[in-house]
C-alpha cells in the first residue's frame, strides 16, 4: 500500500484525506440515523397515551425531548401548551412546525460534505492525471527520454485516477443512500406530527 502512494505521488495525498473524512462521515450517519434515534416504533402511541386527560409533568416532557429527534418534536408540542394553556390553534402549528423544520435540518447534517467529496474526488484525481502527464512530457526530449521519469508519470497519473473513483464512487452511493433515508424519516416525522397536532387540539380544549 505504501508503495502504491509513493509512486501516486503527492497529489493522493489530499484523496486519502477525502476517504478518511467520508468513512467516518459514514460511520457516524449509520449511527446518527439509526431509527430508535430517530422515529422509535410506538413512541407516539405512548405520547397520545400518557398524555390523553392531562399534560405530563415536566420532567416528562423533559425526558421525552432527550428521546429521540420524534421526541423532541412532541416535546415541542408539549412545551407550548405548558408555558401557553391558550396558546391558539395557529401557533400550535407554527411550534411543531419550526421543531419539524429543525428536526430536518439535523437529519441533514454532514451530508452535503459526503456529497462535496463525491463531487471533488474525481476531479482531485483527474488533478493527478495532469500533473502525471506534465512529468510524462517533461521525460520527452529531443532525441532521448528518461525512461524511469516516464514510468513515474504513467504511474501516478494512474494511480491518482483510479484512487480518486474509488473514493468518490462509495461516497455517492453511500450520499444517496443517505439522502434517501433522510427523506423518508422526514415523512414519517410530518405525518407523526400532524397526528400529534390534532391530539393537542383536543388536549387543550379539555384543559379549558
Amino acid at each position: 500500500m505504501f508503495s502504491i502512494i509513493q509512486a501516486a505521488g503527492w497529489p493522493i495525498w489530499p484523496l486519502l484525506i477525502c476517504s478518511i473524512v467520508a468513512l467516518a462521515l459514514v460511520l457516524e450517519r449509520f449511527y446518527s440515523l439509526a431509527p430508535k434515534r430517530i422515529v422509535p416504533t410506538a413512541l407516539l402511541e405512548e405520547a397520545i397515551k400518557a398524555s390523553r386527560h392531562q399534560l405530563p409533568s415536566e420532567d416528562s416532557v423533559k425526558h421525552l425531548a432527550s428521546h429521540s429527534l420524534l421526541g423532541r418534536v412532541l416535546a415541542s408540542g408539549l412545551l407550548q401548551l405548558r408555558q401557553q394553556p391558550q396558546t391558539s390553534e395557529v401557533e400550535l402549528g407554527e411550534c411543531l412546525e419550526n421543531a419539524g423544520k429543525q428536526a430536518a435540518h439535523d437529519l441533514e447534517k454532514h451530508l452535503v460534505v459526503l456529497a462535496t467529496i463525491a463531487s471533488a474526488a474525481p476531479l482531485l484525481g483527474l488533478l493527478g492525471t495532469v500533473i502525471g502527464m506534465i512529468e510524462i512530457f517533461a521525460a520527452q526530449t529531443p532525441g532521448s527520454s528518461n525512461p524511469a521519469q516516464l514510468a513515474q508519470g504513467i504511474s501516478l497519473a494512474l494511480y491518482n485516477t483510479a484512487f480518486g473513483l474509488m473514493v468518490a464512487i462509495p461516497a455517492l452511493f453511500f450520499w444517496r443512500y443517505f439522502r434517501a433515508k433522510v427523506d423518508a424519516y422526514v415523512i414519517d416525522l410530518e405525518i407523526s406530527a400532524q397526528r400529534w397536532l390534532r391530539h393537542l387540539f383536543k388536549l387543550r380544549s379539555s384543559l379549558r
